[in-house]
């Protein structure tokens, strides 16, 4: 599984990162985090808001931080 977080490094892109490492590690799955802080890889998601969250090329959130609970429901729907 591939995760991105998408965001140029302000505390929330920062904060849903962390917590995504945490959800990843505490739910025990392989996947790979990234951090994505390029402008143009972000925009090409289209999305307006950061932070946002992509896990296998599709974009689940932005512009917010998303509590734990919400990170594993996401996981679990593309483990399916």
């Amino acid at each position: 599984m591939e995760i991105k977080v998408l965001g140029p490094g302000c505390a929330k892109c920062h904060a849903l990162e962390k917590a995504t490492r945490e959800v990843v590690q505490e739910m025990g799955i392989e996947a790979t985090v990234n951090a994505v802080k390029d402008i143009k890889e972000i925009m090409s998601y289209g999305i307006l808001l950061t932070p946002g969250l992509v896990i296998n090329g599709k974009v689940k959130a932005s512009g917010k931080v998303l509590s734990k609970s919400d990170i594993k429901k996401y996981i679990n729907q593309e483990e399916k």
